[in-house]
């Protein structure tokens, strides 16, 4: 099979609050880069990527969502269509953190119930010195709230960034052994906003 005409073909959105680097964490998968100063997303920009798995091609397409609150009603109507989620925090920001349930709640209100949602801790070059949750309080949530896996990355380092795509993959490719026909999605918004994103450490 060629990218083309992949064996699988699945659909990812990526979530979380404002800042915590998805968009890095989008570009560092899809484009093999990291951009320190990246433009804040508006709306949804998409992106896709092929991956060998089992011996099967797997192609992912993505969609990297804009966080603040603005924008949710367009982040609400890809959940929908979309196989698995990667929901993500930033391991040095309480406040991302306790921001999850409220993410978690949003995603099973407007989801197909068998939705796959891996929890991401990013931010993972900065755990040593930066760090405001621990390992321990995302692997309790992953489990306390039946999620399919749980991560830390550095979208900066890219440590950990194919694993989480490899990882959701696997249960997805577990959970549909035999693929239907692929759901149409709407198109992507890819809409990005002429001021630079408040610089953060690590990442945008």
């Amino acid at each position: 099979m060629s990218e083309d005409h992949p064996d699988m073909t699945f659909k990812i959105i990526i979530i979380g609050d404002s800042g915590v680097g998805k968009s890095c964490f989008f570009m560092q998968f899809t484009e093999g880069n990291f951009k320190e100063d990246h433009n804040v997303t508006i709306g949804v920009e998409y992106g896709a990527r092929t991956l060998d798995i089992d011996n099967k091609k797997v192609k992912l397409e993505l969609w990297d969502t804009a966080g603040q609150e603005a924008f949710r009603a367009i982040t609400r109507s890809f959940y929908r269509n979309a196989n698995g989620v990667i929901l993500m925090y930033d391991l040095t920001r309480l406040e991302s953190f306790d921001s999850l349930e409220d993410w978690l709640r949003e995603v099973r209100t407007n989801s197909t119930p068998d939705i796959t949602v891996l929890l991401l801790a990013n931010m993972l070059d900065l755990a040593s010195d930066e760090r405001e949750v621990e390992a321990d309080a995302g692997e309790k949530f992953a489990k306390d709230n039946r999620l399919d896996g749980f991560l830390e990355a550095s979208a900066k380092t890219s440590d950990n960034v194919s694993q989480a795509f490899i990882e959701i993959s696997k249960v997805l490719m577990k959970k549909n052994p035999v693929q239907a026909e692929t759901k149409l999605i709407a198109p992507p918004i890819q809409i990005k906003s002429t001021q630079p994103s408040k610089k953060k450490k690590g990442c945008c």
